[in-house]
């Protein structure tokens, strides 16, 4: 059993962060952030606000001799009226790259949110601690996968030997943005999100900008995406803005242009993938806005429906239908002088078949098994030889 002076305490800074953008220093502690500040003050909206504030993708790294780790955190947690209680956020740990454990915690801020009003109701709580013991004694690289859905206060790390911040990995970065079925969704864990699957198996460092309900072409989203060190780029685009009936095909198009461009003012040469949506079947045809049912809440089932009438589709209203085949087309235009720009249909990822299979729970948001699915597809797709992320070859 430890006693209080066998414990260090190591300050967190950006220096034992991946994937975070972001620093805030806070009452208890500091607050990894997913967008820059000035980005975030461009933007007044919860959505965004909740999403990029939850640490999907962003884990701590350090290299110690320690036995035993002790993280105080302070979660922010979402309880939804009128449906059972949401599972605590995960923690992973990852030793030498390797599975070594899982926990949660249990304290913290919980957010009260009626859908059938839009109201929220914040109640405060305490932190919390996180304890991995029985580590491998030695020198080691150790990483700590933070909850990918689940706003994460850092409150204090503590070990039972000295911690220093991990060399680079010497790998390369990929910088992911999307929907919120990049950000997690309902995935397994922090590490079992797609990306992070991805990323494992394509041997570089993930930074996700995968942004619940928020991947809507917004300009501070392309300009973070500019400014941030990557030698891999995607974008998948196309599911948020047919479900919240954002804009038509006119407005689509320049906006799909500009958001590539500004990418492209930062990163010129950077092998660049547009990823188009998924198969959802209720926005295929049908364009938006989704609107949730809540006929089986209760039961802890919440199904999303499309409110958009097909026949729309000629006033230039989107599905993602629309939106793939306008995608391809821009890419097509565009790699004619870009030759490191690249399309991947999303179907290739998650198609009819899979759907049949695998079906959407909730009409809209893959479940663990098929981010496990989407992870190892777009690993073959992009990573090995022939495709966008290849390196030498291939991996």
């Amino acid at each position: 059993m430890h006693t209080t002076d066998d414990w260090m305490t190591t300050p967190i800074t950006m220096e034992l962060l991946r994937g975070a953008l972001d620093l805030e220093r806070t009452e208890h502690g500091v607050l990894p952030h997913r967008l820059p500040a000035w980005a975030r003050a461009q933007c007044a909206d919860g959505q965004l606000a909740m999403a990029e504030s939850q640490p999907s993708g962003v884990r701590l790294a350090f290299r110690t001799r320690a036995t035993a780790v002790e993280l105080d955190t302070l979660p922010t947690k979402r309880a939804y009226v009128g449906a059972p209680p949401r599972p605590d956020g995960v923690y992973e740990l990852l030793v030498d790259g390797r599975p070594a454990g899982r926990g949660s915690v249990t304290d913290g801020h919980t957010l009260t949110i009626d859908m059938t009003t839009g109201s929220v109701e914040r109640r405060p709580g305490q932190p919390g601690t996180l304890r991995f013991s029985g580590l491998p004694g030695g020198l080691k690289d150790v990483e700590i996968w933070l909850p990918h859905n689940e706003t994460t206060e850092l409150v204090a790390l503590r070990t039972d030997a000295p911690v220093e911040t991990a060399p680079p990995s010497g790998r390369r970065v990929w910088l992911h943005h999307g929907s919120s079925i990049s950000h997690g969704s309902d995935a397994a864990g922090p590490t079992a999100i797609w990306p992070a699957l991805a990323a494992a198996r394509g041997g570089v460092e993930l930074i996700n900008l995968g942004l619940g309900g928020s991947a809507l072409l917004d300009p501070f989203t392309a300009r973070t995406v500019r400014d941030a060190p990557a030698d891999l780029i995607s974008v998948k685009i196309g599911i948020n803005l047919v479900n919240l009936d954002l804009m038509r095909l006119r407005a689509f198009t320049p906006a799909v242009h500009g958001f590539l461009d500004t990418i492209r003012e930062g990163h010129p040469t950077t092998p660049l993938l547009v990823v188009s949506p998924i198969l959802c079947p209720i926005h295929e045809d049908t364009p938006g806005p989704a609107a949730p049912d809540f006929g089986d809440l209760g039961s802890g089932r919440l199904r999303f429906v499309a409110m958009g009438d097909p026949a729309e589709r000629a006033s230039g209203k989107l599905t993602l239908g629309v939106i793939r085949d306008e995608l391809a087309r821009i890419v097509a235009q565009r790699a004619a002088d870009d030759p490191n720009l690249h399309y991947l249909d999303g179907r290739d990822l998650y198609g009819e078949p899979d759907s049949a299979e695998l079906p959407l729970p909730d009409n809209l948001h893959p479940d663990a098994a098929t981010h496990r699915l989407i992870g190892e597809r777009f690993a073959e797709l992009a990573f090995t030889a022939g495709g966008a992320f290849a390196a030498h070859g291939g991996i």
